[in-house]
């Protein structure tokens, strides 16, 4: 009897162990669920951008859906992982939808956000409801060099050792003279060069580095869903290089911003909210 007892003493041990690590799982970025829907949006934002990025969406869609804010491993202060990767990042919210049974989700992204949303949607198709992508493209690279390839194995080491090599002030300035070529709202600005700073620099470096070799233009004709395009107003002048670049995504409605620069969300917010409300209601 006494061996009985031990056995079920070591199995409910073993289950309430199983059951500890199903809950506390680690995924390669942290999730904040919030609102109350059947519908559910995964917001995911841009390059070392936080999960803050989407406030502003999140209030208006929150009342009638389920949101599921990200804020990657490494960015805005969240926690590094060990090596990430686009596909690892990709494959890992693939997973998260399927273990947590999130049925057909809208897919937000900004950015490398957006690049996600076009690469899991792709890989996918059955997964996703609806993806919207705010200011990506498939190929960064390509815009600037159309004969661009990537590589198979690309080594990021330069990159890395350089963004690591930086003291904190030179980073800081890096920051500050960049931020004004992507932000318009100067509300804004020291919120997200913060992001910036908070972020880990071997992130910084290695995903830089990843999503500047990711070309997802033969891939994107893997796509089934509706998927709505918004970019920022510059890119009107180069329509033709974009929708070339889009070609294979059968479903895209490519809208163009009416001012502002990247961060669409902030720069041009009420025609931003307006596309949405369209698109997802």
């Amino acid at each position: 009897m006494k061996k009985y007892i031990i056995l079920i003493i070591a199995f409910l041990f073993s289950a309430l162990c199983l059951n500890v690590f199903a809950q506390t799982k680690s995924y390669s970025f942290e999730v904040l669920k919030t609102g109350k829907g059947k519908q559910s949006i995964i917001f995911i934002p841009g390059f070392a951008s936080s999960g803050e990025v989407w406030n502003e969406t999140k209030t208006a869609f929150e009342k009638d859906f389920t949101c599921y804010t990200l804020t990657m491993a490494g960015f805005a202060g969240a926690k590094p992982q060990e090596n990430p990767s686009f596909e690892n990042w990709k494959t890992e919210i693939a997973n998260y939808i399927k273990e947590n049974k999130i049925v057909k989700p809208i897919l937000i992204g900004h950015s490398m956000g957006g690049g996600l949303a076009l690469a899991i949607a792709a890989d996918y198709p059955e997964l996703i409801g609806k993806i919207v992508v705010v200011d990506a493209l498939p190929c960064m690279a390509a815009l600037m060099d159309p004969s661009f390839k990537s590589k198979e194995n690309n080594d990021c080491a330069a990159t890395v050792n350089q963004m690591i090599g930086m003291t904190d002030v030179q980073f800081l300035e890096m920051q500050k003279k960049t931020m004004p070529r992507l932000l318009a709202d100067a509300s804004k600005m020291d919120m997200v060069v913060d992001w910036s700073v908070k972020s880990d620099r071997k992130t910084f470096g290695q995903m830089y580095c990843d999503f500047s070799n990711t070309d997802l233009r033969a891939k994107i004709a893997q796509i089934k869903c509706p998927s709505l395009i918004l970019l920022e107003s510059y890119f009107i002048n180069l329509k033709p290089a974009i929708e070339e670049q889009y070609k294979n995504l059968k479903t895209a409605n490519f809208q163009y911003a009416n001012k502002g620069l990247h961060f669409i969300m902030y720069d041009d917010k009420d025609w931003y909210l307006a596309q949405l409300n369209t698109f997802i209601k």
